[in-house]
């Protein structure tokens, strides 16, 4: 099939277009270049599938882009492209999550309506939950985010249904929940805790560090992709989580391990927008699609400390 990729220079829109590439389907890959961090970095992402010969580029962005030529011969749309982070949606950016993660997708479920697509896949987050009572957190939980970021992706996702419900667009999104792995953004937590531990910096950790997250390998995240565009459902939202839940503390001692060095860590307090605890319940996932994380988090990690030892050689 021809799948086009948006937020292909991103954390899991590249490993998606590699995974695509690699099982034989034609990749149109879109990016933008957001300043949310440094271009050199997304370009270094797309080193392995830029010059493969079912690689076509196309730097663009999607809320002033002339968009149907793009997904012209288009099977499947992977929609990962958005302006991430909690913290920055706050105060004078925001104007920049409105237009990048509501304004953006708006105009490519626009685009897509009406053409015979088999699946239109949307990267949602579990920021739409906020803070629950119930865990692990089931799709029915009403959603009550607690950033303006979770209000936009959820507004995202309600503009899929929208377009599901009324022009038939084969629509699944996916809530992801914390990803992390080789290739992660460089304002993440995983990869800023991996490099100051080797390099011996002080780790600033917000709260207690008793805060615990449901932690997603990205390979999972990309198999959730696959399955999602493979399979008949369609309408729906569904949790993608890695399957158990493990405190900020508990991944520091870990990474300690997997360093060989001791973390010198400093906490503050709890930055606004953030939820004290997140577990996604993925049997809807398991039972529509097939999904099981298969990655533990200690071998995940394991592989995102081998990637930054190897991409950045000044850590010991």
């Amino acid at each position: 099939m021809r799948a086009l990729v948006t937020g292909v220079a991103g954390f899991i829109g590249s490993h998606l277009a590699r995974r695509l590439l690699d099982a034989g389907h034609e990749v149109v890959g879109v990016d933008c270049f957001t300043d949310y961090y440094a271009r050199p970095v997304k370009e270094r992402n797309l080193r392995g599938v830029a010059a493969h010969p079912r690689f076509r580029f196309a730097e663009a962005d999607l809320c002033a882009a002339d968009l149907p030529p793009l997904l012209d011969g288009v099977q499947a749309v992977f929609h990962q492209a958005g302006q991430p982070g909690v913290t920055g949606s706050w105060g004078a950016r925001f104007q920049e999550y409105t237009r990048n993660n509501i304004l953006a997708t708006q105009r490519l479920l626009e685009a897509a309506k009406g053409r015979p697509l088999e699946k239109f896949v949307f990267a949602s987050s579990s920021s739409i939950y906020g803070d629950v009572r119930r865990y692990p957190t089931a799709e029915g939980t009403l959603p009550r985010p607690r950033s303006p970021y979770g209000v936009t992706k959820l507004a995202a996702e309600h503009l899929c249904q929208l377009y599901h419900r009324n022009h038939d667009v084969p629509v699944v999104a996916l809530r992801y929940f914390t990803a992390y792995g080789p290739g992660q953004r460089p304002d993440m937590a995983f990869h800023r805790f991996i490099e100051g531990i080797l390099a011996g910096r002080e780790l600033s950790i917000y709260g207690d560090g008793e805060q615990t997250r449901d932690f997603t390998y990205v390979q999972d995240i990309v198999e959730a992709n696959l399955l999602a565009a493979a399979r008949p459902a369609q309408g729906v939202s569904l949790n993608i989580g890695g399957g158990t839940t493990t405190s900020v503390n508990g991944v520091l001692r870990l990474l300690e391990t997997l360093c060989g060095k001791k973390a010198l860590v400093r906490y503050l307090p709890t930055r606004p927008g953030e939820v004290g605890r997140t577990l996604a319940d993925i049997s809807r996932a398991k039972r529509l699609l097939g999904y099981a994380p298969s990655v533990t988090l200690e071998e995940g990690l394991a592989r995102q400390v081998a990637w930054i030892r190897e991409t950045a050689p000044k850590l010991p």
